[in-house]
């Protein structure tokens, strides 16, 4: 049995462990919600972006547009955006593993855009081709990296260097749920058939096929600054959530060498009494 020496050390240790972990929760949750109130005034600018690039992908004038037109995939590249930090619980390896999967599944050549060095350095280790890395993102640039690397899928794209853009990133759904997308966004689709109607009632101007021009680069920036503030809050909340827990199993851990702690000075205690009472009636 350890000492008592020994057992105050450890609930000293564990004790700053602890203060170390609620400070990361709070800090955690003071971020987590700046993120979520910029997500809320992010997800309308997406969805609308989306909302015109949907009724543009149906249009029949548009099915031979660059950006609809399916290609013969042999090359795509993917942009993974996880954290340069740990202690979030599995919210880098979840989407990492998401992200990898997903390449294993496509039969093509892939090559990965890294944001953040944590996905960084998990194709680094399974020897997966890394064009690009973003590590030490800051959250207020987040829109300047997305027209950054915009304009570098979109030259990527239109110069045939690849044939398929993704984006894998974490959708965050609630503090306690956030889900891995991996989700294709060049090219846009095939023409639908019933829901061709909705494009051909919409008037563009010069066209839809010269708009759908202008319109892509928009719709790529709002969709990779929409997924980056996304996987913010994903982190933020699974690290939250990996902070709580870890205080709530110091505290448990600290009760318990309390416990061990008391149990040994009782001992202790009622064994000098037992020699002060054997002593006095020797004496007798």
């Amino acid at each position: 049995m350890p000492s008592k020496k020994t057992i105050k050390r450890r609930i000293k240790s564990v004790g700053t462990t602890k203060h170390i972990m609620k400070a990361m929760d709070m800090v955690a949750a003071s971020k987590l919600q700046k993120n979520k109130t910029r997500l809320k005034v992010s997800r309308p600018l997406f969805e609308e972006s989306k909302r015109i690039i949907e009724t543009l992908r149906i249009c029949e004038h548009c099915a031979e547009n660059e950006f609809i037109k399916p290609r013969e995939v042999k090359r795509a590249v993917y942009v993974v955006i996880t954290s340069d930090r740990g202690l979030c619980g599995g919210y880098n390896t979840n989407i990492s593993q998401a992200a990898y999967e997903h390449m294993q599944k496509l039969n093509a050549e892939a090559q990965i855009i890294a944001f953040g060095s944590k996905g960084r350095d998990f194709f680094r280790r399974r020897r997966e081709n890394i064009l690009h890395t973003y590590p030490n993102l800051s959250e207020t640039r987040y829109y300047e990296y997305a027209e950054i690397i915009g304009n570098v899928l979109l030259s990527m794209y239109l110069s045939e260097k690849v044939d398929e853009v993704y984006v894998a990133y974490t959708y965050f759904e609630s503090a306690l749920s956030y889900i891995p997308k991996v989700v294709r966004v060049l090219p846009l689709g095939e023409v639908g058939g019933r829901a061709k109607l909705r494009g051909d009632l919409m008037l563009y101007e010069p066209d839809p096929d010269h708009f759908l021009i202008h319109a892509v680069p928009m719709y790529l920036n709002a969709f990779l600054y929409d997924a980056m503030l996304e996987a913010g809050s994903s982190e933020q909340a699974s690290r939250m959530v990996s902070m709580d827990s870890a205080t709530k199993n110091a505290t448990e851990i600290i009760d318990d060498l309390t416990l061990m702690f008391n149990r040994i000075r009782q001992s202790a205690i009622t064994q000098e009494i037992t020699e002060i009472v054997s002593g006095a009636n020797v004496t007798k």
